[in-house]
């Protein structure tokens, strides 16, 4: 049992050189009181489009304009192949109404398709059945922002392998759904954000133990341990709270390469400072600091997500809540297992030490990464 959990901390650390935005596509689908015909906006990422068609000829990893748009015709179908809707049990023919265009989103370019699919009537609710990408990476989702006939609020849903068809409804779903909804998108961006998570672990690694001599020591009591966590999670709560609000709501705004950059740097910072406890007993200091640049990070997948206008603090919320949910579990899951790990000197220099030269490492190619937009 000793040697599994070792293990698991061990995958913990070897997290994958990767820690971009999780792969999504953002899909506007609307209808009018007027007419059965619905019109979609389906915004897909380049890079995800250049994985499946190899849009990149040149084979030189940057894409142009001009490369893609001699795929048009190809994006078209596969993006056709992979959407579908009916109505009281008959298909929605669905066609391009317009040419390819490109838009920026926070974490790259995309192709945007402009659809309209024809159906018979909308008098009962609409079925939507989503499958792109699925195929090749199974954490892909559709963002679906759903505005039904003669109503002004959209309806948010999120397309996965586990949700691939769902019903759009003529009428909101209430307070609940919409909070649930958002809730689950927190909870999902901070496992997928291995940025946030490496940062948060980076913080809480030494909790479990005191500097005594220039040395790590194990901390005598786990209630000691407990309070430094405590103080850490608290804080950096507090902090990306605030900007994830200010942000979120158009008060403040900052280059998403910039935030980008700088929660790279900060994760550098958290590990190295584990090397010599430059910033020791002010951890929590440290975790609010930075928590104020993460809360920028954590806004530009809220605001790609899509913000129901009518529906605006309490998908804020709900978002909110599911971030922490999420990042109490991963505490939940180090906090007793550092503990008893604790005087062992694999976690004092193979776990802390080691782990920490591991992550800093991994975030430099990242700062490098996001730096020179490579």
């Amino acid at each position: 049992m000793k040697r599994l959990l070792l293990l698991v901390i061990t995958l913990v650390l070897c997290i994958p050189a990767w820690a971009h935005k999780p792969s999504d596509s953002y899909l506007t689908v609307r209808a009018t009181s007027t007419s059965a015909n619905l019109s979609i906006r389906w915004d897909i990422a380049l890079r995800d489009l250049d994985y499946v068609l190899q849009l990149n000829s040149a084979g030189n990893g940057e894409l142009t304009w001009g490369e893609v748009r001699r795929r048009e015709g190809e994006i078209y179908k596969l993006a056709l192949a992979r959407l579908s809707f009916t109505a009281a049990g008959t298909d929605c023919p669905i066609v391009a109404a317009s040419p390819m265009m490109l838009d920026k989103h926070s974490d790259g370019t995309y192709a945007v398709l402009s659809l309209s699919a024809q159906c018979t009537s909308l008098d009962a609710p609409l079925k939507a059945r989503y499958s792109m990408l699925f195929d090749v990476d199974p954490s892909h989702r559709g963002l679906v922002q759903w505005v039904a006939p003669g109503v002004d609020t959209a309806q948010a849903l999120v397309f996965g392998t586990e949700s691939a068809e769902q019903v759009l409804a003529l009428q909101p779903g209430g307070v609940w759904k919409t909070l649930n909804q958002y809730l689950k998108d927190g909870i999902f961006h901070i496992w997928a954000g291995y940025d946030h998570i490496l940062f948060l672990l980076a913080l809480l690694l030494p909790a479990v133990l005191i500097r005594q001599n220039r040395k790590w020591q194990p901390a005598p009591r786990l209630g000691g341990a407990f309070k430094e966590v405590v103080k850490v999670v608290t804080a950096f709560t507090l902090a990306h709270s605030i900007t994830l609000s200010l942000a979120s709501l158009q008060i403040i705004s900052l280059p998403s390469r910039w935030v980008e950059s700088l929660i790279a740097a900060s994760v550098i910072f958290a590990a190295l400072n584990n090397l010599r406890a430059t910033v020791e007993g002010r951890r929590w200091v440290m975790a609010f600091v930075f928590g104020l640049i993460h809360g920028f990070g954590f806004a530009s997948v809220l605001t790609d997500l899509g913000l129901p206008q009518g529906a605006l603090v309490l998908a804020l919320v709900g978002f909110n809540a599911g971030v922490e949910v999420g990042q109490l579990t991963i505490v939940a899951v180090f906090l007793p297992l550092a503990f008893w790990l604790r005087a062992t000197r694999f976690y004092r220099v193979g776990v802390l030490i080691g782990g920490s030269l591991l992550v800093a490492l991994l975030a430099s190619w990242w700062l490098v990464q996001r730096i020179f937009n490579l």
